[in-house]
């Protein structure tokens, strides 16, 4: 890998915030695995962020110096990361709602030309699937265009512990490859940008 490769940032944006949520354990695993695997990893908590019902997002402030600073050094985050991976369980078969209210107080420019990643769960023995299909068009609209494995996780309870520790083989070479699309690809489009800009 190339020398402005080897520590890439990536963000773990978090999709639910029901009470009792997995989610935590599932995003500690990722977490864990890309500090593992030489990542700087920044993670986007709907409930830590605490953003509000959108009513204005950041790029609709004519004057940004006016726009909340949660927002703006949120943006500068997105904008500085080499890749994202979002991590969601599915709410009546969708994208839960606190995923879309965060991901939609910022421009589809901040997270464009960089690639994605997609991890979803469930209690159940689907994994999350209608979720990843949605994010998929998600990730495309936004400009970070999802590599092409997706992992799903079903009957997570039994598959990752609350320290997001995994419990069978499973999810430790599910999350290998993942990553390694993903590294794959935000090399490639990192080295890419810096040789040739991006188009207009």
């Amino acid at each position: 890998m190339a020398d402005a490769c080897k520590k890439l940032k990536v963000i773990i944006f978090i999709g639910s915030s029901r009470e009792g949520r997995l989610g935590d354990r599932v995003g500690k695993f990722c977490k864990n695995y890309l500090e593992k695997t030489n990542h700087e990893v920044t993670v986007f908590d709907p409930i830590a962020l605490d953003l509000p019902l959108l009513k204005k997002p950041l790029h609709f402030y004519k004057d940004l110096s006016e726009a909340p600073k949660k927002l703006k050094d949120s943006n500068d985050q997105i904008k500085a990361a080499d890749a994202f991976l979002f991590v969601s369980c599915e709410y009546n078969h969708c994208i839960p709602p606190a995923l879309a209210n965060l991901v939609d107080h910022f421009p589809c420019c901040s997270f464009a030309w960089r690639p994605s990643g997609i991890v979803t769960y469930s209690a159940g023995i689907f994994g999350g699937v209608r979720c990843a299909m949605q994010l998929r068009a998600l990730t495309g609209e936004l400009g970070c265009i999802s590599v092409s494995n997706t992992f799903g996780i079903p009957q997570v309870q039994s598959a990752i512990d609350e320290n997001g520790t995994p419990m069978n083989d499973d999810v430790a070479s599910g999350i290998k490859t993942l990553i390694s699309q993903l590294d794959w690809m935000a090399c490639a489009m990192k080295t890419q940008k810096e040789k040739h800009g991006i188009p207009m």
